[in-house]
């Protein structure tokens, strides 16, 4: 692997560039908080050789907006549920757009 190699996986939202430490850090919680939303199967970290979790930008987000409905009283295992229904609805939205992408760029001219 070269240096280009690694500087291109920074870029790479779903690389696991972030040890639990950092993250617990960067998202202004305790690792405790990281481990039960892992036990709760919202993010499931990648492990390093050596066996320590990793996180990627991707899962420090969905950690982040858990950490927020926390924050407003939500329980953590419904934080968790909600946060996996946001996503699946962006998800199906960005589907259904691109569906209709398609089906407007396949009428023909004169369908007007």
């Amino acid at each position: 692997m070269t240096a280009d190699d690694s500087f291109d996986r920074l870029d790479d939202d779903d690389y696991p560039a972030y040890t639990m430490g950092r993250a617990a850090e960067m998202l202004g919680t305790t690792q405790g908080f990281l481990r039960a939303i892992g036990e709760a199967r919202l993010i499931t970290p990648l492990r390093s050789e050596g066996g320590h979790r990793r996180y990627s930008r991707y899962q420090l987000r969905i950690a982040a907006r858990a950490r927020e409905l926390v924050d407003q009283g939500t329980a953590i295992e419904a934080a968790c549920r909600i946060v996996i229904l946001e996503d699946q609805l962006e998800e199906a939205q960005r589907i259904n757009a691109e569906y209709r992408r398609a089906a407007e760029s396949a009428k023909p001219a004169d369908a007007d």
